[in-house]
């Protein structure tokens, strides 16, 4: 059957009037907006609805598929593992999640088929639990295979999507590149985020122990570092030292402004790297180039006709040319001039001819002075006339304005942050930041002008629960304006069985604070009435343990010397004796090599067979522990 509705793609759900929680405004945007769908899935439990979507500039239609799982009907051993990765395995299960899919281009025409979950090829793949807690599992722009559609507008549209719905909390696993460049670390040294703290993800957990002041002082450390200081220490290695000179010289001398330390230069060189901004760079830059190459300022003196002697006003030429240098100098070698009065005033405390100043003045525009060459602009802030030099080398007459800067991105990325030559820390904090992946962005509690009553509520757990280290997290719900006490509790007792599983028998005792009320009196009435409510309940089904994200309590435990002490989606082995999971890589085994048969970590080879010295204990080298961070942190020290 044809579809019969069509949604524009670059507007969806922008002024959408969903009222409730996200378990009810997804059922109501399905009503409203999708089609049932048939697809090969081999799944019980599984509907699925498309959603059209029209790019009329350029003449695309595409589908946005939206798939319900139904957890209840299938096996109790379906967790999910974004969740536990991003440190919600205290999360109880939901019944319900949705899957939001924009397939591949080629694939639009294409029945959604079984499968379809596990690829990464996707336009765009979004999870969102029906309690409002999702993850954001793929996006795929113009740079990862679509042909039509940028990333920035894919997560425009999944932005839209999570707000319109009332998302509460959504992670993303940050592993976008483009061409070989880890965007988390460009991204963090250049502007303090990711690429998708554009949308408001901040930094949520870490891999490998990486704690959120681990985070922030390694980004702040590398982006403070200084250009001068970067051309210093690799002195050492004459072609990279020569080349990295060259690229800060290069757009030092192209910035309007200071480029002082290695953020400035990448946020700057990012900037050009705009369509919109390497346009207006370019026409700056031409405007700016002269006509014609420089002349040398001792041919056009001598053809100046003057009453002053030739070697006269090469003099002032040469002085003008060194208050020029040091102005460039004080402001730290970036682009910059003086007006004319300026240097006018300057050289007078050299030559008090001032007749002579003005008319050396006038000729010096595109003339080379020495090895330099002065050049006379409007200058595009001030938009006053500025005198300012260049290196010869380096004049804007030979400098390529058609320059891939994104080769020369490329190359302070590798050579700076990944093999810089001393210190050692920058290195550690580059592979902090490569280690820092889970990303999260909280959309706020929020109350509407209408005519609902809206509040965030937990449960008061039985001690059974507590014991088992499970904090659910607050709730959303909304109610009619004059709902009563029982209704509220009705409604909270509803929410949570038609959400989380194991809760089909819970039954709302009572609420804390309102325990002297009556169930008959409106809410709206009581006059300490609070945004925040803490409900008490009975009646939770622990039948087969598993009602949280994070499995059994006593399924596994992490324990690894990094620090880390839950999974966060990195590969670990299991010590054979006390069971205990750590990081195969804190464990000396690499990424390339496969798990030993057997695995004894390094506090059970010790209590085994305490060695007087390593030589003694022969052990091998997957058995050995592997660790080559050396930070202060909240986990101790390592090296």
């Amino acid at each position: 059957m044809p579809p019969t509705k069509f949604y524009p793609f670059q507007t969806f759900a922008d002024t959408a009037s969903f009222s409730g929680a996200f378990r009810d405004n997804i059922l109501q945007f399905l009503r409203q907006c999708a089609e049932p769908q048939y697809a090969d899935f081999d799944s019980d439990g599984v509907s699925i609805w498309s959603t059209f979507l029209v790019y009329q500039s350029k003449g695309l239609v595409f589908p946005l598929y939206t798939i319900e799982e139904s957890v209840k009907v299938l096996p109790t051993t379906h967790l999910c593992d974004y969740c536990r990765f991003a440190g919600w395995g205290n999360r109880f299960v939901s019944k319900r999640n949705y899957h939001f899919i924009i397939p591949g281009d080629d694939d639009w025409n294409r029945p959604l088929a079984d499968g379809a979950f596990d690829l990464q090829s996707h336009l765009l793949h979004g999870l969102i639990h029906c309690n409002g807690f999702g993850h954001l599992i793929c996006i795929n722009g113009i740079a990862g295979g679509s042909t039509y559609i940028s990333g920035a507008e894919i997560m425009d549209f999944w932005d839209r999507i999570c707000s319109s719905l009332h998302s509460r909390k959504i992670t993303v696993e940050d592993l976008s590149k483009k061409k070989n460049l880890d965007l988390r670390l460009l991204y963090g040294v250049a502007y303090g985020t990711s690429w998708f703290g554009r949308w408001g993800y901040r930094f949520s957990n870490g891999s490998f122990g990486v704690r959120v002041h681990n985070y922030e002082s390694a980004m702040g450390a590398l982006s403070s570092i200084h250009l001068d200081q970067v051309i210093k220490d690799f002195i050492a290695s004459a072609n990279k030292g020569k080349k990295i000179k060259q690229i800060i010289h290069h757009y030092r001398e192209l910035s309007d402004t200071s480029l002082i330390t290695l953020r400035d230069l990448l946020s700057f060189m990012l900037s050009l790297k705009a369509p919109s901004m390497l346009t207006a760079f370019k026409s700056s830059v031409s405007k700016k180039v002269c006509k014609g190459k420089p002349r040398k300022f001792s041919n056009l003196a001598a053809n100046l006709g003057s009453r002053w002697p030739v070697r006269r006003l090469e003099d002032v030429a040469q002085v003008i040319v060194q208050v020029l240098k040091e102005r460039r100098a004080e402001n730290c070698f970036r682009s910059c001039g003086m007006t004319r009065q300026e240097v006018r005033d300057a050289a007078r405390l050299h030559i008090g001819d001032t007749g002579l100043i003005d008319h050396v003045l006038k000729a010096m525009n595109n003339v080379i002075i020495g090895d330099f060459v002065v050049r006379r602009e409007v200058n595009r802030s001030t938009k006053v006339l500025e005198y300012s030099i260049q290196e010869l080398g380096h004049s804007r007459e030979y400098i390529n304005t058609e320059r891939n800067v994104s080769n020369d991105i490329s190359y302070l990325y590798h050579i700076i942050l990944l093999e810089y030559p001393c210190p050692d820390k920058v290195r550690l904090d580059a592979q902090i930041l490569l280690r820092s992946k889970h990303f999260v962005k909280e959309w706020p509690f929020r109350d509407e002008n209408d005519d609902l009553l809206r509040f965030i509520f937990r449960l008061s757990l039985s001690l059974q629960i507590e014991m088992l280290s499970v904090f659910p997290p607050w709730d959303y719900i909304a109610i009619p304006l004059y709902s009563t006490i029982g209704d509220l509790k009705g409604a909270v007792q509803k929410a949570m069985q038609e959400t989380y599983c194991g809760m089909e028998n819970i039954w709302v005792v009572e609420i804390v604070g309102m325990e002297e009320k009556h169930e008959n009196e409106v809410v709206i009435g009581i006059s300490d009435l609070r945004e925040e409510i803490v409900v008490r309940a009975v009646g939770f089904d622990l039948g087969n343990g598993v009602i949280w994200e994070g499995g059994k309590d006593d399924e596994w435990t992490v324990k690894c010397k990094c620090g880390a002490q839950d999974d966060d989606g990195e590969r670990m082995v299991a010590c054979d004796i006390c069971g205990i999971w750590q990081h195969t890589l804190c464990s000396g085994i690499e990424d390339s090599e496969s798990v030993p048969r057997l695995f004894v970590c390094e506090h059970c080879c010790s209590s085994l067979a305490p060695p007087r010295n390593w030589g003694e204990c022969e052990l091998t080298r997957s058995m050995l522990p592997y660790w080559n961070w050396n930070i202060d942190s909240e986990f101790g020290s390592v090296e």
